[in-house]
């Protein structure tokens, strides 16, 4: 259960001068059925758009070993290192195999997205699980739980069509942060379960942003 739900502004001018709404509205137009006016259609050009490559296997390995590096000491990195190699030379590379086949079999999608590791990775796990494979040794390594503990998850919709969103953490001890970016106000609603103190958080973030914006409009930066 969300124990704390919280939502905040950051206006620096007003998004709407009075003259302004007035002819919106005068003309018809309801800001809440942005999306139903619209003259393109939402999913339109999605078959147009180029479908994201699987990486190369190495590729993903070197990506999470870099990411692991500064998280572990020295023990702690070999072991890891070892259970890469010994992942990418053996079942990984059987999985690799069938996840490229699968892709290539399923052109009305990607498997995956983005370049990142954690995908990669994930999809051969799921493929794995899936086949009835016992679960390779590299998920059982415990750098491989701590990098995929997101404490921080984020997400943005920023639309004339939303006004405010928002989720619930991944973790426990984790915060789940919407936000929006808009012409004149930025907005963040930040959830917490009990144990996080999301107001104080939200504290930091207002912090942050007023530093960022009197940075930007050359005044002195508060300590």
């Amino acid at each position: 259960m969300v124990a704390g739900l919280l939502l905040r502004a950051w206006p620096r001018g007003l998004a709407f001068g009075p003259g302004a709404l007035s002819r919106l509205l005068s003309t018809g137009f309801d800001p809440g059925q942005y999306l139903q006016l619209s003259i393109v259609p939402t999913m339109h050009y999605q078959d147009s758009l180029p479908r994201l490559p699987i990486p190369k296997l190495e590729d993903t390995i070197r990506r999470y070993l870099s990411a692991q590096k500064p998280l572990l000491d020295d023990g702690q990195f070999r072991k890891t290192e070892q259970l890469c190699k010994s992942f990418e030379n053996g079942i990984g590379k059987e999985l690799h195999k069938q996840l490229v086949a699968q892709d290539k079999q399923n052109k009305h999608t990607s498997y995956i997205s983005g370049q990142g590791f954690d995908r990669h990775l994930f999809a051969l796990r799921y493929l794995g699980a899936a086949k009835g494979i016992d679960l390779p040794e590299l998920y059982l390594d415990p750098a491989y739980r701590q990098i995929n503990h997101n404490i921080l998850s984020t997400s943005t919709l920023s639309s004339p069509a939303v006004n405010i969103g928002g989720f619930a953490p991944v973790v426990p001890d984790g915060f789940g942060i919407a936000y929006a970016v808009h012409d004149n106000w930025i907005g963040c609603n930040v959830s917490a379960y009990q144990g996080r103190n999301a107001h104080e958080f939200l504290q930091c973030v207002e912090k942050a942003l007023e530093g960022m914006f009197d940075a930007l409009e050359g005044k002195a930066i508060k300590s």
